[in-house]
């Protein structure tokens, strides 16, 4: 199961004709493909490049093109070995794909989930997990892509397990954000933290306190919606509401639990809101050194599960792109038109016809300890 491909399995058994509908009625708009550099590096790399067409031209608007990066990767060094062993192969991998994304390119780049380290929140175990976590400023992993980020003209979101030395050396999970010359731009706190299944993951941090920033770079208006806040609809609005016109979903997400919510949630945002949605997925399987059980009653385990990958993008339309592998690391690249955003709200009308005062009213009633819901009876 974990090498199925939907796109592969339907042109392989659907005539190219009968394909070009189903593609059409799954996906959108066809995309047309982009001209991208081979992948000379030593990893198993899948690279898949779409160009979201330019959307209508207007006198008053400027041209507004960008061309954004996806990274979804395994984690393969063996969960017993050092933790600086562990960092140094994971950023080595993720250095050499952020060289040859730039090599084709790429304005704005986003990682999966606490992309440098295993995804250890299953465990329970507080060591030696916690030693992954780094300061927003001065960690490694910011270092590190600071410097790619200025060499390279780009702005890269980085989601890593943060150490708030400031307040009492407190755990987040946070998205830092480097600007294309380098500097800390600002960062985001996870808003959502899951309490399902072997997702357990409050024992090491709780909510975050940074509301919905967006953060304006050189190529556009981008925010983060942290991997379970993609289950909360009003995390998505607020984003579009401070003027998002990309959001990334780095996540880290089991097929056994999300797959079939997986490719609806992010593309609904996307229309709903009227901007791009990014959704980037952990991929393979991670197995750790002790056993854990979730109190669900379920024998012991070493792994999470497996990891599907299946990063996409989609525009406000949305038109998507068709998925990464569930089982291979992988680069996805796309030409976005952010002046599609404003076009999107002109033609549709959603955020005219939002009613945010009456259900700022409604939800105002809501949280009060009183409340009685609306329900009318006989």
């Amino acid at each position: 199961m974990e090498s199925f491909n939907l796109e592969e399995t339907l042109k392989k058994h659907l005539p190219k004709e009968e394909y070009t509908k189903v593609a059409k009625i799954l996906y959108g708009t066809p995309l047309e493909s982009l001209n991208l550099k081979n992948y000379q590096g030593k990893n198993d790399l899948e690279v898949q490049g779409y160009d979201f067409l330019p959307c209508s031209k207007t006198e008053s608007t400027p041209k507004r093109r960008v061309r954004v990066g996806l990274i979804q990767h395994q984690v393969t060094y063996p969960t017993d070995r050092p933790i600086s062993e562990q960092l140094s192969d994971i950023h080595r991998k993720i250095e050499d794909y952020i060289k040859y994304a730039a090599a084709n390119d790429v304005q704005v780049l986003c990682l999966q989930e606490a992309w440098n380290m295993p995804f250890a929140f299953c465990t329970r175990e507080k060591y030696p997990w916690v030693e992954f976590a780094e300061d927003v400023n001065s960690g490694p992993t910011t270092k590190l892509l600071s410097t790619l980020a200025r060499e390279n003209k780009m702005v890269i979101v980085s989601p890593i397990l943060e150490r708030d030395t400031v307040h009492g050396d407190t755990l987040w999970n946070t998205a830092v954000v480097i600007d294309n010359y380098g500097q800390v731009l600002g960062k985001h706190r996870k808003n959502h933290i899951p309490r399902v299944g072997d997702f357990n993951e409050s024992t090491y941090y709780i909510e975050g306190d940074t509301g919905h920033p967006v953060f304006q770079t050189d190529y556009g208006k981008i925010a983060i919606n942290i991997c379970y806040g993609r289950h909360h609809p009003l995390n998505w609005v607020m984003f579009g509401i401070n003027g998002a016109e990309i959001v990334f979903n780095p996540s880290a997400t089991v097929g056994t639990l999300s797959e079939p919510l997986w490719p609806i949630e992010a593309r609904c945002a996307a229309i709903a809101n009227s901007y791009y949605t990014c959704a980037i997925n952990r991929v393979g399987t991670e197995t750790f050194p002790n056993e854990f059980t979730s109190g669900d009653g379920k024998q012991g385990h070493r792994d999470f599960g497996h990891f599907y990958g299946s990063s996409y993008i989609t525009a406000p339309d949305g038109t998507r792109t068709p998925g990464l592998s569930r089982h291979r690391d992988g680069l996805l690249i796309a030409d976005l038109d952010l002046n599609a955003c404003r076009q999107a709200k002109d033609i549709w009308g959603f955020r005219m016809t939002q009613r945010l005062d009456m259900y700022a009213r409604e939800l105002q009633e809501a949280i009060k300890p009183d409340y009685k819901p609306q329900i009318i009876k006989k």
